[in-house]
């Protein structure tokens, strides 16, 4: 893996809602704002949301035996990491998509996983190797 860190920047719906989630469930700190949009810190990376219309998915990715939203963001974690965050979602009640769960067992690329959509409907999926090494096992 490389210490580039990503920008990306998307839609939401509503920016006190996206504070209260991003912020104040997911833990990651806020960065600059304006009346349209708003920074955070996502684990390391830069997220810009913005108030609009969020894109549009579909259940169209297979990934095993899930058939998850298409397009998706995500982030990589450390496995402790990964299990505070879940705690924090499960904490506040939110509903995943696919609930925390180990996957490829025993294969390249075993890891934990979780996806869930935020208040405005984006999809986000959270993942955490068992080894480093596993993120581009083939």
């Amino acid at each position: 893996m490389t210490a580039t860190l990503f920008h990306l920047a998307y839609h939401v719906t509503d920016l006190d809602q996206a504070r209260a989630f991003y912020g104040g469930v997911l833990g990651c700190k806020e960065g600059r704002s304006t009346d349209t949009w708003v920074d955070f810190d996502f684990f390391g990376h830069q997220i810009s949301l913005h108030r609009g219309t969020p894109f549009e998915t579909t259940d169209t990715g297979k990934v095993g035996d899930h058939m998850v939203p298409m397009p998706h963001l995500g982030v990589i974690m450390d496995p402790d990491t990964f299990k505070a965050v879940a705690g924090r979602l499960e904490g506040a009640g939110h509903a995943f998509i696919i609930p925390p769960s180990l996957r490829f067992k025993g294969q390249p690329g075993e890891q934990w996983t979780m996806f869930f959509r935020d208040p405005s409907g984006n999809p986000i999926e959270v993942k955490a190797f068992t080894s480093p090494e596993g993120v581009f096992a083939a």
